[in-house]
């Protein structure tokens, strides 16, 4: 298997679990917190939702407004997640760029995964240990303490024998216990 089909293969897990938490969140638990810094987990669900239609755009050649996200829609969240998160992988299937993009965003939904699930009460253990670890290895080749900016904080003690979420998140600036 190639770096790149490897790389898809692992986004394509990385969206698929997204999913599955985003089809999870109910509207009790909309406004707990979560480990992502002054967001809550209808904002973090909210960015979540719009993250595959941006990361598609930007895939096309298209400008991106990062720093915000359209109003989700009002109801079937999930289906609108799976609907954009197969037109992103559908892209990635015919195209032969460097594996590097995809494992962005691979890293993109691992950590916000993370987050997701900690605000939802779920354990880490439930996630898919081979997207954390390609996360990591991504992120771990590029993010530094110099170039962090205002999107990550500083990269997070893990505690001793911590499984590759915790990992992943404390290198992306969470905190974790």
């Amino acid at each position: 298997m190639s770096e790149t089909t490897e790389s898809v293969t692992v986004l394509q897990r990385a969206l698929d679990q997204a999913g599955d938490l985003v089809a999870a969140v109910h509207e009790g638990q909309l406004d707990r917190p979560t480990p992502c810094t002054d967001w809550d987990v209808r904002r973090l669900a909210t960015h979540l939702l719009a993250a595959p239609r941006k990361f598609l755009a930007a895939a096309q050649g298209q400008d991106v407004d990062w720093s915000t996200d359209p109003a989700p829609p009002e109801s079937g969240w999930a289906e609108a997640f799976r609907e954009a998160a197969d037109d992103l992988v559908h892209h990635w299937h015919q195209q032969d760029e460097s594996a590097g993009s995809a494992d962005w965003m691979t890293a993109e939904f691992a950590v916000h995964g993370w987050d997701l699930a900690r605000g939802l009460g779920r354990p880490s253990s439930g996630l898919d240990p081979d997207v954390a670890e390609r996360a990591l290895a991504f992120m771990s080749q590029g993010l530094t303490p110099e170039n962090r900016g205002d999107v990550f904080a500083p990269e997070q003690p893990a505690p001793e024998g911590a499984g590759p979420y915790e990992r992943l998140a404390a290198y992306a600036g969470r905190p974790v216990d």
